[in-house]
């Protein structure tokens, strides 16, 4: 590692510096909780609970079927569309079981973006749910997908919710699809009830070998497939368990409503908790007053989030009815947090809630504010995980930047992606000699502290100055009227850009633009201050809520031409 690292010395003396992470492959996590607490619960689901020893059973049955059936073979890819469930876990632990590689998949996907991350990953089957089973066959054709394994959300429920989910199912989604196991077609509640398969163990190297594709979101251009090793996702998730060091295995309770198809749920709720032997209480989706009800009755210690579930909580009505006292510990990922919100939430838990900071390309955590024993800075991402250095670099120019100054995030650790899949060029545009480039722009105080203004391509130039709309943002979560916020620069024919503020505000409100202009006024340089307002009832976002700024931008410049056309 390089550099001084003054953040160091702010480590809790219970943090290491550095990291022993197993030389293990990802599923030896399953292995050793299956044989340490194999009647200790796994997962909660909808009322249904399954131990460690019935997880590791129904996943090796699937890995075995995989093999045996399918011909799966070491470093095939094979597609998970599934939102938190049982069936998301067993699916992916069987994969790496058979020796193959993860290909985590939105189930909200269209055919289109379907197809797309199918012919670009080469997957081979793909595991998802009867309700999404002809988007799938629809794309099967194009693409190299040979098998799809079919599962229902009923087949985890318990009595009587799984009688009565048929009629949820129709009411919902307007059709009741059912799946026959034969053909390229298979049931997973027929695998799992099948005498065991052999199971070939597959000899696996953690520092070459991978474990999953994770696309990128795409908020960028075309998803990309990050190649993400044993190793790397071994060295990440140890990472997090040092962080969360008053954490006891065994002994915790994890609510997995981040979705496991993204990263940060994937590896801060799934892997962490099966790595510790957690119980983990899997929603499906986000619902407010579900989560409220959840955490009420389950009494979760850890609760990894976003911002806008934290947000959705807080104003959520009927917040006081429900003892959120259980929750410890979070740690908030995807995108950053507000410092309002961060304090509102710790006031009704009286847990610890922080930042973190982090990008698929990193497995995905990098960077995260302590949860106890030093006091928390104001705004700031953190300081670097263990075993994981970074530094600020001007732009263009590359030089190390001094403590205060704003250059782009560069980070080396051993959480740090192999590269992009089949995109040499892309990858050495980020990837040089051994450090990610994150495209992320920040600056590091004195101690250490490391902090976010804003993404290279978000940054607004209006008049010839530079604006960070994040900064724009916290002002605005200020405002006690306002639940939601994005800024994004929009075309303006006399700045090039001027600042655009999209806002949803609590129901009832009769807050305006002009009262929202004054408020910011008394905060904010004039130059930073937002020229125009929209309100809405909802802002877009990625399904683990990161809200979509660049969709926004999009929408502008649509009406922008449109209104072009009509004049000329």
């Amino acid at each position: 590692m390089s550099g001084s690292m003054p953040w160091l010395k702010m480590y809790p003396k219970e943090i290491p510096h550095t990291i022993d992470y197993s030389s293990e492959p990802v599923h030896s996590y399953l292995e050793r909780s299956a044989e340490k607490f194999p009647e200790k619960t796994a997962i909660h689901f909808m009322g249904k609970e399954m131990s460690f020893k019935d997880l590791y059973e129904d996943a090796s049955k699937l890995a075995g079927y995989l093999q045996t059936k399918m011909s799966i073979n070491k470093g095939d890819r094979i597609a998970i569309m599934l939102p938190n469930s049982p069936q998301a876990v067993i699916s992916y632990f069987a994969v790496l079981f058979a020796g193959g590689i993860v290909v985590q998949t939105n189930p909200l996907y269209t055919e289109r973006e379907l197809e797309y991350q199918m012919k670009d990953s080469g997957a081979k089957a793909i595991i998802t749910l009867d309700i999404l089973y002809p988007r799938v066959t629809k794309v099967m054709p194009q693409t190299e997908l040979e098998h799809v394994i079919v599962s229902t959300i009923k087949d985890y429920l318990p009595f009587p919710k799984n009688l009565l989910y048929p009629f949820v199912q129709k009411k919902q989604y307007g059709m009741i699809v059912k799946v026959k196991h034969e053909g390229n077609s298979h049931l997973l509640s027929e695998i799992v009830k099948m005498k065991p398969l052999k199971l070939t163990k597959i000899a696996i190297n953690p520092d070459e070998d991978l474990a999953l594709l994770q696309y990128t979101g795409g908020t960028t251009g075309s998803p990309k497939g990050v190649m993400l090793t044993h190793k790397n996702l071994m060295a990440n998730t140890t990472m997090i368990e040092a962080w969360v060091y008053k954490c006891k295995p065994g002994e915790e309770t994890v609510l997995g409503i981040v979705p496991f198809f993204h990263v940060y749920g994937m590896t801060c709720c799934m892997l962490l908790s099966v790595k510790m032997a957690c119980k983990m209480i899997l929603m499906p989706k986000f619902d407010v007053l579900e989560t409220l009800k959840t955490i009420h009755k389950q009494r979760p210690t850890l609760f990894p989030g976003a911002p806008t579930i934290y947000i959705g909580l807080l104003n959520h009505p009927d917040i006081q009815k429900y003892d959120l006292s259980s929750i410890e510990a979070c740690i908030s990922g995807s995108a950053p947090l507000p410092v309002d919100v961060q304090q509102k939430f710790e006031k009704i838990t009286n847990g610890k809630l922080v930042e973190g900071y982090g990008l698929s390309e990193a497995s995905p955590v990098t960077h995260a504010n302590f949860l106890w024993d030093v006091e928390k800075v104001k705004g700031s991402i953190g300081v670097p995980y263990p075993d994981t250095d970074a530094k600020i670099l001007s732009i263009g120019q590359e030089e190390p930047l001094p403590p205060g100054e704003i250059g782009e995030i560069v980070i080396k650790g051993p959480q740090i992606m192999k590269g992009y899949w089949n995109r040499p060029d892309e990858t050495a545009e980020v990837l040089k000699d051994g450090w990610l480039y994150t495209g992320d722009l920040g600056y590091m105080d004195e101690n250490g502290y490391f902090y976010v203004v804003d993404r290279k391509k978000d940054m607004i130039i209006a008049g010839g100055y530079n604006i960070y709309p994040r900064e724009i943002e916290e002002i605005l979560y200020e405002h006690p009227d306002v639940v939601e916020a994005v800024v994004a620069g929009v075309p303006d024919p006399y700045r090039g850009e001027t600042v655009k503020a999209y806002v949803v505000l609590k129901k009832g409100s009769q807050t305006n633009s002009e009262e929202l202009n004054k408020f910011a006024r008394k905060y904010l340089a004039a130059y930073k201050v937002p020229r125009l307002y929209e309100f809405r009832d909802e802002l877009p976002k990625t399904a683990v809520g990161k809200i979509l700024r660049r969709t926004l931008v999009e929408e502008e410049k649509r009406k922008i031409d449109a209104d072009h056309k009509k004049q000329a």
